[in-house]
């Protein structure tokens, strides 16, 4: 026992800075944005270029992952059900989340009074036509070759090949242990990589916030308030509100215990407005927190599309400013129509900056295409509400892996108390357990815990 408080400072070592630095970028940045617009929104390449850094590692972090979790268990049956308990809860929560943008906005009625310029929405129809449709959508989850899943950037071809490889290592058996340790090796390669990147996070952080508010000023704030606000209200309603009661009932975890030991990836998401950016470090905080590699590696990734609370919110919120804004407001049938049509619309968001408005765009072209000439004016303030988004679908992901393990039992509850209680302090160095030996081993280490 009085060793451990100790351990817990040293292992912290120089990353607490490097998060203090990200603040200090964030509040700089703001400064600057105010102070020199046109020399902020020559600063935006320096966020654009961190955000790329960091998407770099995702493929080989997913790859790496989902067949480390998939080839260790030993039957199949237990990666397909966790697949469709992710699904069904993910199609659940989602739908959940675009019933209450309804109805918050039914209750705001946000947009009323204003006077839309139609000349504003030429990006706008540009992102729409450019919208992938279902077919589109499905389609684009094969990849026209092994090696460009890695390479196209989309999450999904990288979860497809990674699972057809984790069963097939599953199939080869004790010949295909060779393999998988290899691809652990490579794994800890891949994650100091981005312990690495993770160093120009102030750099990012103070380029991509200056950008954004010399590119907005205060004039967008002051104008769509309204449905500014109301948004990042529904949102922290939803997640300590919705989620936070999910999460209790279901794997007895506080919402805030868990919010609190993520605390350093919103803060990455905040500066980025991406919540993409922290992807990689969910995985490896999940599986330090007691989440078993199969269901990390399957529900994560996948919940980057597929379970995206915060765009499903904001999908239905701006849909109503828009609508009313123009004089044409929706009527309850036209909504519910427009509630079916978002759930299957908003499996196709990447979590990723302007991915919402891409959706949004989409959406009305093909449901209510009249509509799509107000969405040009709520480009100016999507930046700002797509780090509301971006944080809502992180916590959102974050609570479903802790839930699905928590049902599969697959849930280090133990081991969970000892994170939550500063006992095993997450290392930041690494970002992987090496104390852990090979995943076959981790996961009959887990087993007992897990069901006990």
């Amino acid at each position: 026992m009085p060793t451990t408080p100790e351990a817990a400072p040293r292992r912290r070592d120089r990353t607490h800075y490097l998060y203090l630095a990200v603040l200090a970028a964030v509040v700089l940045g703001v400064l600057v944005g105010f102070v020199a617009p046109g020399f902020a929104k020559d600063l935006k390449p320096l966020g654009t270029a961190f955000v790329n850094l960091i998407k770099m590692m995702i493929s080989p972090i997913i790859f790496c992952t989902i067949v480390l979790g998939i080839g260790s268990v030993a039957k199949a049956a237990k990666v397909g059900k966790v697949g469709l308990l992710s699904l069904g809860y993910f199609v659940l929560m989602s739908t959940f989340a675009l019933a209450i943008g309804l109805v918050v906005g039914n209750l705001l009625h946000p947009g009323s009074g204003l006077h839309l310029d139609p000349a504003a929405a030429t990006s706008a129809h540009k992102q729409a036509t450019t919208a992938a449709g279902g077919t589109e959508f499905l389609l684009g989850i094969i990849p026209t070759s092994f090696a460009s899943a890695f390479t196209s950037g989309q999450v999904l071809q990288t979860l497809l090949v990674a699972l057809l490889a984790g069963f097939a290592l599953q199939k080869l058996g004790a010949k295909g242990k060779p393999i998988l340790n290899g691809i652990e090796h490579i794994q800890r390669l891949v994650f100091r990589i981005l312990a690495m990147v993770m160093w120009a996070a102030p750099i990012g952080a103070f380029g991509a916030i200056a950008a954004v508010v010399g590119e907005t000023g205060w004039g967008a704030l002051r104008s769509l308030a309204v449905i500014m606000i109301g948004f990042y209200l529904t949102c922290l309603v939803f997640v300590f509100g919705v989620l936070g009661a999910v999460l209790w009932i279901g794997a007895r975890v506080n919402i805030f215990s868990l919010l609190k030991y993520l605390g350093r990836e919103f803060l990455l998401i905040l500066s980025t407005s991406s919540s993409e950016s922290a992807l990689p470090r969910l995985i490896a905080k999940m599986e330090h927190l007691g989440v078993s590699k199969p269901v990390t590696g399957i529900t994560v990734p996948t919940g980057y599309s597929f379970n995206l609370d915060g765009t499903a919110i904001y999908l239905t919120m701006a849909t109503l400013f828009i609508a009313t804004a123009q004089d044409k407001p929706l009527s309850l049938g036209e909504q519910i129509s427009l509630l079916v049509f978002m759930i299957i619309a908003s499996k196709g968001a990447a979590g990723v900056s302007g991915a919402g408005i891409a959706t949004l765009a989409g959406g009305l072209q093909s449901h209510r295409p009249e509509l799509v000439d107000g969405v040009g004016f709520i480009l100016g303030i999507d930046r700002f509400m797509s780090e509301a988004r971006a944080l809502t679908n992180f916590a959102g992901n974050a609570v479903a892996t802790v839930l699905i393990g928590s049902w599969t039992k697959e849930f280090d509850r133990a081991q969970a108390d000892r994170v939550f209680a500063g006992q095993a302090p997450f290392d930041e160095t690494t970002l992987l357990d090496e104390h852990s030996g090979p995943p076959s081993e981790r996961k009959e280490e887990r087993e007992p815990a897990a069901t006990g």
